[in-house]
Parts: C-alpha cells; structure tokens; sequence
C-alpha cells in the first residue's frame, strides 16, 4: 500500500480508471459547524490518494472535475454523510454512486452492524482499526496513524462492492438497492 497526500487539490495527471472510493474526513458531524478537511480516494488498486484541504481553500479543480464525472463510479461507505459533505464545501452534486452502506443493510439483515469495520472483518477477513476516527483531522500536519487509518476507508471499497454484488443478486434485492441509489441525492437534499 502506498498512500499519497496532497494539499487542496489532486495533480493534474491522475488517471483513476472507471470506479474510485471516496470517504471524507472532518471536524466533526455537524456540517455547518464541521468543516471538511480530507478526502480519500482509492482507484482499487492498493494505493490511496488524500487531499487535505486548508482552511477554506476548496477550489481544488481537479478533485471537483474528478468527482463531477458522471462516467465514474463512485464507491462509498455511507454515502448520505460524505455527498452531503461533498456538495456542501465543494459545490458539486456527485452522480453514479455506490453505498456499501446500504448494501450491507438490504443483504445483511441478520444483523445491526453495518460499520465498515464489520463489514471489513465479516466478507473480506480483514481488519481495520477505527482508532483515529475521531481525531483532529484538522491539523496542519496529520501524523502517520491518521494517515493510514484515513486509507484504510478505501482501500477496501471495492472488494467489498463486488461481494456485496454477489449478495445483492443472490437475494434478489439489487432493484431495490438501485431504488435506494436513485433516492440518495434527495435524502441528501433533505439533510442539507
């Protein structure tokens, strides 16, 4: 695994293919309150891209354009809280978006626990330590464990995409998960 980080925007010659992972970083869970302060992004190759933002400083073009391209999927895990994040300090609405989230809650229904942890440990027998969720993402200067920890949120995604496919289909449930996607950007609009 390597882990690049940039500031307030992606190099120009990036080339992600046609499905990335996205999670984001903030202050806090408060989107009016709790400024966005990193992105991650993953194209599944073992690798992950961050971009820690300054303080207010979200020009960032090539992220926004990324991110904008309706011809990219775009994986997340609980993608209510990143798009909304996403919209409201970048001012794009993202399209063709995937949920693990919900995917796990249509075919796992055996359970209650639909953390990426869980979901990490269960389908994929990988472990991922959730220590540095509620850190100062904030600094000026993330340290090592932030770093890692904040890769260890896409690294993942797209495995787990596939077997949550596998699932989906097996359960006869990916229309309705397709019906969950299509509603997204309006749950989102509603939170906002």
């Amino acid at each position: 695994m390597t882990i690049f980080l940039y500031k307030n925007d992606l190099p120009d010659n990036l080339n992600f293919g046609d499905s990335i992972a996205i999670d984001t970083e903030t202050m806090g869970l408060n989107l009016l309150r709790d400024r966005l302060c990193l992105v991650q992004i993953s194209s599944g190759d073992g690798h992950a891209h961050l971009v820690q933002f300054d303080l207010g400083n979200y020009g960032a073009p090539n992220l926004k354009k990324l991110l904008s391209n309706d011809n990219i999927l775009k994986i997340f895990h609980f993608a209510r809280f990143d798009l909304a994040c996403l919209q409201h300090y970048l001012q794009i609405e993202i399209k063709n978006i995937y949920c693990t989230k919900i995917a796990s809650k249509l075919v796992r229904t055996y359970t209650e626990s639909h953390g990426l942890k869980t979901l990490c440990e269960e389908i994929l027998g990988i472990e991922i330590s959730k220590k540095q969720q509620s850190s100062d993402w904030g600094s000026y200067q993330l340290h090592e464990k932030q770093t890692e920890y904040a890769a260890s949120d896409v690294l993942y995604l797209h495995r787990l995409k596939e077997k949550l496919d596998e699932k989906l289909k097996r359960e006869n449930r990916y229309e309705i998960f397709k019906s969950c996607l299509e509603f997204l950007p309006t749950r989102v609009r509603l939170d906002m």
